[in-house]
């Protein structure tokens, strides 16, 4: 689909999501997994067809995109595996109690379901990993939502090819018709995002078209979730003991991070704190002149970054230290704080700030300058315990994920992993886009009281016939259940 979505096709694709929905909701985990391994294995078939369709489309090399491929069938299989495991449903199993105080317990059995229909609103800096088949499709699709992707105008080819892919694959392996979908078009997103039979939304963007995509979700007749990855900073915090121990490797490490995919990657560090008298001045320009001149992902972003250069550059109180292929900019804590909203504006592409601060007060400060992040990074020895102490809260309170000693860049899918934030970092500061537990946008919980065995869900039931683990009197097993 290279063209927009005419509104016949669009009321196509939203009727079979809503009537693939109960049946594809109430389908059991490990049947559920199947059809995901099966979307995984026809991913990683065609990615000889694919990759040389976004390498095209994205002026990405291939290295990369044979990577995102991997990343991509990657977390499905990882939610496969957790449908199979169990936790993904949080099943909880309190067994009535005559004896409960100060009043008698029912048979109380929680479990997730899925909300329903989910859009999902691609994203164009990662086309496989965080597009049509990226985090937020793999993660609705455990939860047991259908999917409709809006394709991002930046790689259609792509985005209508990987889709022919999934939609083949779901239908070979037995899904519900309506399973996955794709949609095209500015207008035709907006459209579907007002329509009552999608009950989420997820999008990776801009600040002003997410926060705009976000006010139409909640301001609906029935309101419904939308879970916005909209704009992050990520500072890096340099300790005088750091730059000490190994100056020169953070000087580098800090190059590579920020002009890593020539600097579109939402995790890029945009600001680097270190303390006057640093000495890494020399080494910072070389390493940034060494970067080698590469195209952006398309020419709207390239102009987008042309332009939020050009109006950084004119901002007093910063200076050029190096430009090429990147940008470095200098600048103090003092100046910072002076032209806040000017400085800390998101550019993004290949730019970051060095921000020279004058002891332990003004470090504070400039923490506590910032809204949320996705990521916020401390590089500090073990002398540093008793300030790493004061400063982790103050990070922790404006950031989703916390470094030590590292870069951002570079977003591993785990069990563990977050990847939010406070406002304006994600809408959600509460869940992730990456990991296992990104599932978790996409359910609710429903309790049953007193409900007879044979009509509960087989995840319910006292046998446990799927085999998951489930917290039964507070104790997490896979054993059957005595009433």
């Amino acid at each position: 689909m290279t063209h927009d979505t005419t509104p016949a096709e669009l009321e196509q694709a939203l009727a079979a999501a809503a009537a693939a929905a109960p049946a594809f909701g109430a389908s059991e985990p490990g049947v559920r997994a199947g059809w995901i391994r099966a979307v995984a294995d026809a991913l990683d078939a065609a990615s000889d067809e694919l990759v040389p369709i976004a390498m095209r489309e994205t002026s990405l090399p291939q290295a990369r995109l044979t990577g995102e491929v991997a990343r991509s069938t990657g977390q499905l299989r990882m939610f496969a595996d957790v449908l199979e495991e169990g936790s993904l449903l949080e099943v909880i199993i309190d067994t009535a109690d005559a004896q409960a105080k100060p009043v008698p317990r029912p048979d109380l059995r929680r479990v997730l379901v899925p909300l329903g229909p989910v859009l999902v609103f691609a994203a164009s800096n990662f086309p496989f990993a965080f597009s049509v088949c990226g985090g937020d499709t793999a993660s609705a699709l455990a939860a047991g939502c259908p999917v409709i992707v809006k394709a991002h105008p930046g790689h259609p080819e792509l985005s209508a090819r990987t889709a022919e892919v999934m939609i083949e694959a779901l239908k070979s392996a037995g899904a519900p018709d309506g399973t996955f979908g794709l949609i095209a078009g500015f207008d035709v997103g907006v459209t579907a995002l007002k329509d009552p039979r999608i009950t989420a939304a997820g999008f990776t963007g801009s600040v002003p078209a997410g926060k705009a995509l976000h006010e139409i979700a909640v301001t609906r007749p029935e309101p419904i979730p939308f879970y916005g990855e909209l704009g992050s900073l990520n500072p890096v915090f340099v300790t005088q003991a750091a730059i000490d121990a190994r100056g020169k490797d953070i000087a580098s490490g800090y190059v590579d991070s920020f002009t890593l995919g020539v600097g579109q990657f939402c995790t890029k560090p945009g600001l680097l704190f270190l303390p006057t008298g640093h000495g890494l001045q020399e080494q910072l320009v070389e390493a940034v002149g060494g970067v080698a001149e590469a195209p952006m992902l398309n020419d709207r972003i390239r102009d987008g970054f042309s332009s939020g250069l050009d109006r950084l550059e004119k901002v007093d109180g910063l200076r050029v230290w190096s430009t090429g292929a990147a940008t470095l900019l200098q600048t103090t804590v003092a100046e910072l704080l002076a032209r806040r909203d000017e400085i800390l504006e998101e550019c993004f592409g290949p730019v970051s700030i060095v921000v020279e601060y004058d002891g332990a007060d003004q470090l504070k400060a400039a923490i506590e300058a910032f809204e949320g992040n996705l990521t916020a990074t401390l590089h500090a020895e073990d002398s540093d315990a008793d300030q790493a102490r004061e400063l982790l809260p103050l990070l922790t309170a404006r950031a989703g994920r916390v470094l030590w000693n590292g870069w951002p860049t570079g977003v591993a899918v785990s069990w563990a992993q977050h990847h939010g934030g406070p406002f304006p970092s994600t809408v959600g500061s509460i869940h992730t886009s990456v990991g296992v537990t990104a599932a978790r946008r996409f359910q609710r919980p429903v309790a049953y009281q007193d409900a007879p065995d044979a009509v509960l869900p087989d995840v319910l039931k006292d046998s446990n016939p799927a085999g998951i683990s489930r917290r039964v009197n507070g104790t997490v097993t896979t054993d059957e259940v005595s009433r």
